[in-house]
């Protein structure tokens, strides 16, 4: 029996992540920020490209299973990366990307499954001159970029997948074999990838960098008892506008976070049904009606 699998990261540069000088291309239009990848993952070559999502990394694996032990394994897949657009008084360039080769280390095999790792990534092709710090302390070549997916297979037909580790910018997200968006870097950080991120410091010099992340959408905080994590673009709050002002969960910042609120009032009750639908715990609003948290 033949048990196939994948995960995919793709890489974005979400509207003000730029920071510093660097950020004036952007804010004259010469170049652009991304729009937010799709929830469904139909078609890789329709969301990467020049005026898409700056890379991906797509993993994918095979095992066969022979009377409940593996008999074989296969590893595929790549990595895509786009052509920087640059427009320039009424004219468009593109500038090739720097793609490098991906990095697939030899699968972990087990009793009962086999783990595959791919990295995948390289740099754009615009110069980007830049203080580093590493000698000579000065760079021309635009920063790495690459993310690092693990993707384990099991016997049984059960499978498993992890961002591994990334460059700290842009940002990356997760799909599933079925194109599902299953996870998101937590945490974005155009100082330091500008600064660090160089061909020495990636895993094809064997440096990895961990990243936190989290599920695309996930349960809060309840009674004191941490459920889960949010990850970035997560809507929450909407529920008090909906029930009286009782607050069914508390949610702490782990980390540096930017926040935008919203009124509820400019938003229709429809539309805070739909939003608090996928955050409804059967069996914790009584509780919550006998202790309320802020």
């Amino acid at each position: 029996m033949r048990i196939e699998s994948a995960v995919t990261s793709i890489s974005w540069i979400p509207s003000a992540a730029v920071v510093g000088s660097t950020k004036l291309p952007f804010q004259i239009g010469a170049m652009h920020y991304d729009d937010p990848p799709p929830d469904e993952l139909k078609d890789l070559d329709l969301v990467v490209g020049p005026e898409g999502a700056r890379f991906s990394n797509d993993l994918r694996a095979w095992i066969e299973v022979e009377d409940g032990r593996i008999a074989g394994y296969g590893q595929g897949g790549g990595g895509q990366i786009s052509n920087t657009l640059f427009r320039l008084g009424g004219m468009r360039v593109q500038v090739e990307a720097v793609a490098y080769p991906e990095f697939r280390p030899e699968p972990l095999i087990g009793e009962d499954f086999v783990r595959f790792t791919q990295t995948a990534g390289g740099r754009p092709g615009m110069p980007a001159p830049r203080l580093v710090k590493d000698a000579p302390f000065i760079k021309i070549q635009g920063p790495t970029v690459w993310t690092t997916l693990a993707l384990t297979i099991y016997a049984d037909g059960s499978t498993g997948h992890e961002l591994v580790g990334a460059s700290p910018f842009p940002r990356h997200w997760i799909y599933d074999a079925d194109g599902g968006l299953a996870g998101k870097s937590a945490l974005i950080d155009f100082k330091t990838w500008y600064r660090t991120a160089t061909l020495a410091h990636s895993p094809w010099r064997l440096q990895e960098q961990e990243v936190l992340a989290a599920e695309a959408e996930t349960p809060l905080d309840v009674g004191g008892t941490a459920l889960a994590q949010l990850g970035p673009g997560s809507v929450l709050g909407e529920r008090a506008s909906l029930e009286q002002g009782r607050r069914t969960a508390t949610v702490r910042a782990l980390t540096s976070c930017r926040v935008v609120s919203y009124l509820a009032a400019d938003l229709s009750p429809e539309d805070l049904r739909e939003l608090a639908t996928g955050h409804h715990r059967e069996g914790q609003q009584e509780q919550a009606t006998k202790e309320p948290r802020s």
